[in-house]
């Protein structure tokens, strides 16, 4: 059986336009509705803060603060948890010139927001990701590494120090400094990140494709098919990694001049793409309408969500914002359905509450106007 995660109290103060908010939840799924601009989309961007990273809508920490605050921002929550019932707060605190996130866990502060994890998991969903098949290769990749993220949090740690030693790299070749101490020892850096990246995204591909739902292709949902390319491409992969690894150093030692000459690295993880295609179209995601492009974004969520219940015992928290906007009713109702029986709690937003209306008491709902939460 999936363990429930849940919120059952958030408090925020000075987060966007809440001066102050308490919500006393249960073990319900949220459905957040009012009118566009009420703070909707603000709340649930405060929950995603209970998770490492930018939030779901990537902010530069100063731009969260309620404008006219005199400090930072808070966010505290009592949630029944992976571990048990937990208290997490986390905000800003601000001098003149830097904004410095804090986080505590049970009152004690914690080492690293990667102790996150260890309480709860949060996959998101929200209208600017409706054009992700469409959009920039470095949409789907940021899209990919959440998903990694969920199940092995060290695969952040991995990305930021990849990236560190690239710009490192990439310095040197800028400045003419072509020393090979030096540069040999940046690429075998990257190269031992680059390539364990690499299978991480893959393992996380594989077992998306492994994992039987059974909602899937005659649901209401279509399903997607994953593969990455750009690096390192699926007939590279059957190699041991520490071979994977030495191809990798030995490209980059003889891309050193093009390099140069670019202004950048041009062969890595950080150029791979993530490729979706319909199964049952026979289609690439890119090709299909947009109704079919929602379905299957959709449909990916619902089966990586299905994915960490599996392979964690606990279901994750699911914030979808404006999810039944562009449904029709037997698709709604098809989704709540699979959403409630993943077994955890979901933050659902909306401005018209009767497109809710096939949750029935399995929701909770609560309006949003100007700031402030009504029953």
């Amino acid at each position: 059986m999936t363990h429930k995660v849940f919120i059952h109290r958030l408090k925020l103060t000075d987060f966007r336009n809440y001066a102050g908010l308490s919500l006393t939840l249960d073990a319900r799924h949220v459905v957040l509705t009012g009118e566009n601009g009420a703070g909707k989309t603000n709340l649930m961007e405060a929950v995603s803060f209970l998770s490492p990273g930018r939030g779901l809508r990537r902010a530069v920490l100063a731009d969260v603060v309620r404008v006219g605050a005199a400090g930072g921002f808070s966010i505290f929550s009592e949630i029944e948890g992976m571990e048990g019932d937990v208290e997490i707060g986390t905000g800003t605190e601000s001098d003149e010139e830097t904004v410095v996130r804090r986080l505590r866990i049970n009152g004690t502060t914690a080492k690293s927001v990667d102790e996150l994890t260890d309480h709860l998991r949060l996959l998101w969903l929200t209208p600017s990701m409706d054009g992700l098949f469409t959009g920039p290769s470095s949409d789907r990749r940021r899209f990919l590494d959440r998903l990694v993220l969920s199940l092995d949090p060290a695969h952040g740690r991995r990305a930021s120090d990849f990236e560190r030693a690239m710009r490192s790299r990439n310095k040197l070749l800028a400045e003419g400094r072509f020393d090979q101490t030096w540069l040999s020892g940046i690429e075998r850096q990257m190269a031992g990140l680059g390539v364990a990246m690499t299978m991480a995204r893959r393992e996380m591909m594989g077992l998306l494709r492994g994992l039987h739902d059974p909602g899937g292709g005659s649901g209401r949902f279509p399903t997607a098919e994953l593969s990455l390319t750009g690096f390192m491409d699926d007939e590279d992969m059957g190699s041991p990694a520490i071979e994977l690894e030495d191809r990798y150093a030995e490209m980059l030692e003889a891309g050193r001049y093009r390099d140069a000459a670019a202004g950048r690295t041009l062969d890595g993880p950080h150029r791979a793409d993530l490729l979706v295609r319909h199964v049952e179209k026979a289609m690439d995601a890119e090709r299909c309408s947009t109704g079919e492009q929602k379905a299957l974004l959709v449909g990916l969520i619902l089966a990586h969500a299905r994915l960490v219940a599996t392979m964690t015992g606990h279901a994750p928290i699911l914030l979808l914002d404006e999810i039944a906007a562009h449904l029709d009713e037997n698709r709604r109702a098809a989704l709540f359905d699979r959403i409630d029986a993943l077994g955890g709690q979901a933050f659902m937003t909306g401005t018209d509450r009767a497109m809710f209306s096939a949750l029935g008491d399995r929701a909770q709902f609560i309006t949003i106007r100007d700031g402030t939460a009504l029953p």
